[in-house]
């Protein structure tokens, strides 16, 4: 049985907790590993170990974190197989999908690498006379990621690659259901050339959380999630006096106008649907069809399902794996169970013909689904698609902007006046136009809008430099000492 501990100032630390969970292969449900679970006190030791390395590595040259930045991702890059391998084993999604994610992931430590140019500040020359004014951003000291199990290697690259090349020092909190890639990563950091201490991971659950919230010694949380623990971060971190980016659930909506070329736009709902079993916050998981086309392109989908080849995720023709626990599986198995008492029409029932070991369920799509079933209303992250008709362009944005979510929506068209108006007037954050996962690329931001986002700042890119950082502006005057006198009154600038 693999045991899997903490990573703390450079070196894995086993846990004297006394706690740990259990780790599962979800193709077949058997256990692989038991991870440890942190006490109060080892999360405070990795604290202290991040904050004794923080002086350091906050001195250390722009050029040198740049360059240990672009060693990772070199050796990220070298390793991608055993990444995705290590993903797959315990997330279950197929090695086609886990390869995507650390190419995603390997995108960020890329943006990371340009920080000496991301970091500049800015300079103006005599403000006043013989008065300079400038402007510089400086690390916040220790930060913390608490990261989901549905992205175990991308989510926390968001993360720490930023937070590191911008000087600070990085406790992760990762998943406990599939938390052994992050221990490759710590080795493949050292390898780069980070110093100890200023990358640490901390196995864990809710204790391990509320400590990293409580330590007076963190200075900023990043969180993806659910939307109630997200919401319950970012209320339990700004209490502490803490920055807090807490990026929560999702409904994603995707519109399909009339115009729309239906095969290019059923192929994408299966894709954004059912990838990675649905689990993804970026996951399709509302297509609004236009009442003209709706029954043409309820049909197209249904016919592309059948061919989607479910099995485990190593299996190299497996397109769909499973899903996360046995107990995630029966919970979206019931929406699907209450969904035809609720009114919903059955198209596809992916209970049917599951692979009897593991935490399988095939897709599934419903029809006639409105505002107040539970499958429309909630974040059910599975494999499950829902239909909704609507009139046409003005009641499809009106559904979509008055869901409480607001992660990510995708319109299809041929129109592109219907296009640029609709990017006008959605209430969401990241938007496709005939692109249905529109995750940003490393050099944009990653983020919702409403119940889909806590905070004021998106993840990664720009504004994830602008997290990490905190601005100072200094004001300089070098001036001949015969001209010095005493003036009590507000300085102007003259």
């Amino acid at each position: 049985m693999n045991r899997i501990s903490h990573w703390i100032d450079g070196q894995v630390v086993e846990s004297t907790s006394g706690r740990s969970a259990p780790v599962y292969n979800p193709a077949t449900g058997e256990q692989t590993g038991a991870v440890d679970l942190a006490s109060v006190d080892e999360v405070a030791t990795a604290v202290a170990a991040a904050k004794a390395a923080f002086p350091e590595w906050r001195a250390t040259s722009l050029s040198r974190r740049a360059e240990i930045m672009f060693r990772l991702r070199e050796l990220v890059d070298a390793n991608r197989k055993e990444i995705a391998r290590l993903l797959t084993a315990e997330h279950g999604k197929v090695l086609s999908d886990s390869l995507g994610e650390v190419a995603r992931g390997l995108e960020n430590i890329e943006y990371a690498c340009g920080v000496p140019q991301l970091i500049k500040g800015e300079y103006s020359e005599q403000a006043s006379s013989g008065v300079d004014v400038y402007s510089i951003r400086q690390p916040l000291g220790v930060v913390a990621g608490i990261t989901p199990f549905n992205f175990p290697a991308m989510v926390p690259m968001w993360m720490f690659a930023n937070a590191l090349a911008c000087g600070n020092t990085f406790v992760l909190k990762p998943s406990e259901k599939d938390p052994s890639v992050n221990m490759f990563v710590a080795e493949l950091l050292a390898q780069a050339g980070l110093p100890a201490g200023c990358f640490n991971i901390v196995q864990g659950d809710k204790v391990a959380v509320d400590a990293i919230l409580e330590h007076d010694d963190v200075a900023a949380v990043s969180f993806v999630g659910s939307t109630p623990i997200a919401k319950y971060i970012y209320e339990t971190g700004t209490k502490q006096g803490k920055r807090v980016q807490a990026l929560g659930g999702a409904k994603n909506h995707m519109l399909v106008l009339n115009d729309a070329d239906l095969d290019m736009a059923a192929d994408a709902a299966v894709s954004a649907a059912y990838g990675s079993a649905g689990e993804r916050c970026m996951a399709i998981s509302v297509v609004l069809a236009a009442d003209e086309i709706a029954d043409d392109l309820v049909a197209k989908i249904a016919n592309r399902i059948p061919a989607i080849q479910v099995g485990a995720g190593d299996d190299p023709d497996s397109e769909m794996g499973p899903l996360i626990t046995g107990e995630h599986r029966d919970k979206v198995a019931g929406y699907i169970d209450r969904a035809t008492a609720d009114g919903a029409t059955m198209v596809v029932d992916g209970r049917e013909g599951a692979p009897g070991e593991g935490y399988f369920l095939k897709p599934t799509l419903l029809d006639n689904v409105e505002p107040g079933m539970a499958c429309y209303d909630d974040e059910i992250f599975g494999p499950v698609l829902s239909i909704k008709r609507v009139a046409g362009y003005q009641d499809g944005l009106d559904t979509i902007n008055a869901s409480p979510f607001a992660n990510g929506t995708a319109i299809f068209t041929r129109d592109g006046g219907a296009a640029r108006q609709f990017q006008f007037d959605v209430e969401v954050g990241m938007v496709g136009v005939n692109v249905p996962v529109p995750v940003p690329v490393s050099y944009y931001s990653f983020g919702g809008w409403k119940a889909s986002l806590f905070g004021d700042t998106h993840m990664y890119g720009p504004e994830g430099i602008n997290f990490y950082t905190q601005a100072k502006v200094v004001t300089s005057r070098w001036p001949d000492p015969a001209t010095s006198s005493i003036d009590l009154g507000f300085p102007e600038t003259r």
